[in-house]
């Protein structure tokens, strides 16, 4: 899709805003002498002393990016305005779906502008029951928050954990559900998830990484995951090893036990492949041993359930977009399995399977949008649960023995409404209703479709106030993400409905890499393909301006993390195409990734530099490494956080140190580091409120917006 000449009449209008703007001074960048080979090509990475998040020098450069942010941030007028409407947009009622373990209902519940949600008890969903547990108390700040939690099967004890500015470090603790008190039982500061109990609540599976040696700062990696039982009341030193493969130190390990607590079930996975193993051990037989069961590593696979030595599982197996299929323990070929829920024809794609009140049910994507469909246990489809519009259906987990189930309903403009659905009358009936002030029906969301630069036709969700004039000038945000086979779905957030009364339009692409359309659209995103995500959301951003949508002086791209990359990716591939970028906690140096805390993990998304070939495609795109010197890019926001232990913040900082070097055009290129904070996850609703007013007030400067009379009175 050609669209140079019509972009660059565009890009004139651009430069009058950009002129106006008052040159920034950047703090002062010491370079090194850094030189790295790879394969016999001389790489420079003057600024890798950054990437040592804990030294003064480092810490001191925060500061002065900060403070530089600050100033211009601080200078926009309209930012109050934008950060009191996020306030009260954000002030309402946030219930999670309700989950039962033997008597006892728990859910979470923010009363609005809480620092984190509340969890609670009740035996009555009529009643709300008491608090079980108040992250908001655990600190001052509200950073501590409230991760995973598993319920013994009677209720009784729940294991939860907690982290610090949403790092993936945690520590997990147990509770009596009864009492509100915590046992003595506790895991240490670490990389530790907890996979579920044994039927009797005697203890649960957990798996832990060893810490890494070098704890000083966020270079250590973590390999070699253990497989652990704890036992209530032990110490955690004699916790015992169920499984652990020494010889595959890239071999990462989840458990969970079977409703009928007759099979532990372990799953192995190398890195994000979407390929798994399952191994198995009789919980029956004292002197049982971890057997292999499916192990060919060539599918995915999950264990939705089981009658004895005959179980239900969940594969892509001869199926790229997903079938359910019955198998006996003692013939795991696919030649004996029985297929209960066959692949669909076309697009459709099976997203999940859940095993709950003796029925299967099944979650379908269509086009990227959810739908769930009961079926009995021959794989009978009985109903189907209709979508109420264009937004992201989730939910219907549960015990086989349940008789109800939550399920959720939400869209960009329609804040999560929750549902209690009846398994014996089949009736789905309103059990959570949020109100937020703003008037829903004043905006649309619809699901268009548009070429990316092969032909491939990618889905795009599109949301804006009613009425909306095709003149080329309206602000738009496009959002992505393209990877890890992550769907992309229309979710509600108090952030995208300010951005629309300020009368923008917020578009999301559903990128290949994801897996809107199974593993056949994911493996066309990553490794030796992942320049096809980088050309669907060039060609989302053509499209938008083609149909005159907006114009490159008011477009602007925003993604997290993978999203991240995409964004740091594009800008430097087309920087002439956008009026403004906002790259979040981005993986930017695609050389070194691999080289810090679970990095490594991602190879079999992005390949590796420590291969010849991996590390010249790598070079194609890899952010930092393709930013040039008098290059004119667009007005970029980076935002990271200083202690992120997943994508380590020398990415953003490298990345910003080298964009302001090398920045020949007016556009200001700044860094926004938020302190205590880590990926994202868990982020005090405040630091929420204030990035995003950040943020926004930022495109309102640079894409020369003029927000609604009275906005945020």
């Amino acid at each position: 899709m050609k669209l140079a000449p019509f972009r660059s009449c565009l890009l004139v209008l651009a430069v009058p805003a950009l002129l106006a703007q008052a040159p920034l001074t950047y703090p002062a960048t010491r370079k090194g002498d850094v030189v790295d080979d790879y394969h016999g090509t001389k790489v420079a990475d003057p600024y890798r002393w950054l990437e040592d998040d804990r030294s003064a020098e480092t810490a001191a450069w925060v500061e002065a990016q900060n403070q530089v942010t600050r100033a211009y941030l601080g200078a926009i007028p309209e930012r109050s305005a934008i950060e009191a409407r996020l306030s009260k947009l954000w002030d309402y009622e946030k219930y999670g779906a309700p989950s039962k373990r033997g008597k006892f209902y728990t859910y979470t519940c923010n009363t609005g502008l809480q620092n984190q949600a509340v969890l609670y008890v009740t035996t009555d969903l009529k009643d709300k029951g008491r608090v079980l547990l108040d992250p908001n108390t655990l600190s001052a700040d509200g950073i501590v928050s409230l991760g995973g939690t598993v319920f013994t099967e009677d209720g009784r004890f729940m294991a939860y954990s907690l982290s610090k500015g949403g790092a993936d470090l945690n520590v997990w603790k147990v509770r009596s559900v009864e009492t509100g008190q915590d046992l003595a039982d506790e895991l240490p500061l670490g990389r530790n998830g907890v996979g579920g109990w044994a039927k009797d609540g005697s203890g649960f599976y957990y798996t832990r990484y060893p810490l890494p040696k070098d704890r000083s700062a966020l270079t250590g990696v973590f390999k070699n995951q253990q497989l652990f039982f704890h036992r209530l009341g032990e110490p955690v030193a004699k916790d015992v090893v169920v499984y652990e493969r020494p010889d595959q130190p890239d071999w990462g390990f989840g458990a969970h036990v079977t409703d009928d607590g007759r099979w532990l079930v372990i799953y192995q996975n190398q890195g994000t492949d979407r390929r798994s193993r399952i191994f198995l051990k009789d919980l029956a037989r004292p002197d049982a041993q971890v057997e292999p069961w499916l192990d060919k590593f060539d599918a995915t696979y999950r264990v939705v359930g089981n009658d004895g030595t005959t179980f239900y599982v969940f594969t892509d197996q001869g199926a790229a977009r997903g079938r359910l299929v019955a198998i006996e323990r003692g013939r795991p070929e696919p030649k004996d399995w029985k297929t209960l829920i066959p692949e669909a024809p076309g697009r459709d794609v099976l997203a999940g399977v859940n095993l709950v009140a003796n029925r299967f049910a099944a979650t379908w994507r269509i086009d990227a949008l959810n739908t769930v469909r009961l079926y009995d246990l021959n794989g009978k489809q009985e109903r189907e649960i209709a979508l109420p519009g264009v937004g992201s259906l989730a939910g219907f987990g549960g015990r086989r023995e349940d008789t109800e189930a939550f399920y959720g309903f939400t869209s960009y403009n329609l804040p999560t409404t929750l549902y209690h659905y009846d398994f014996a009358s089949g009736r789905s009936e309103v059990f959570r209703q949020a109100k937020v002030a703003f008037d829903p029906a004043a905006f649309e969301v619809k699901e268009v479709f548009y070429p990316s630069k092969d032909g491939t036709r990618i889905p795009l969700f599109l949301a804006y106030r009613k009425g909306l004039k095709l003149d080329g000038q309206n602000p738009t945000l496009l959002y992505g993400y393209g990877g890890f086979n992550i769907s992309a779905s229309p979710r509600f957030s108090p952030a995208t409905v300010a951005w629309l009364e300020m009368g923008g339009i917020y578009a999301e692409a559903c990128l290949r890499g994801g897996s809107e359309y199974g593993r056949d659209w994911y493996d066309a995103g990553r490794l030796r393909h992942k320049q096809n995500v980088f050309d669907d959301f060039i060609a989302a951003a053509e499209w938008l301006i083609q149909e005159k949508y907006t114009s490159t002086p008011r477009l602007a791209i925003h993604g997290g993390s993978n999203g991240g990359l995409l964004v740091g990716a594009c800008l430097t591939q087309r920087p002439d195409l956008f009026g403004a970028a906002l790259p979040a906690v981005g993986v930017m140096d695609m050389l070194r990734y691999h080289r810090f805390t679970i990095g490594w993990m991602w190879k079999s998304d992005y390949d590796c530099s420590d291969d010849p070939d991996g590390f010249r495609y790598l070079m194609t795109y890899s952010p930092l490494q393709n930013l040039k010197p008098g290059v004119k890019y667009p007005p970029t926001l980076v935002t990271t956080g200083d202690h992120d232990d997943r994508v380590v913040p020398a990415h953003s900082h490298k990345f910003i140190a080298t964009l302001q070097a090398d920045q020949a055009g007016p556009g200001p290129v700044l860094t926004r580091i938020e302190t205590n904070a880590g990926h994202g996850a868990g982020k005090p609703t405040a630091k929420q409120i204030a990035e995003r007013a950040d943020e926004w007030a930022f495109l309102v400067k640079n894409l020369a917006m003029k927000l609604p009379a009275g906005f945020g009175r």
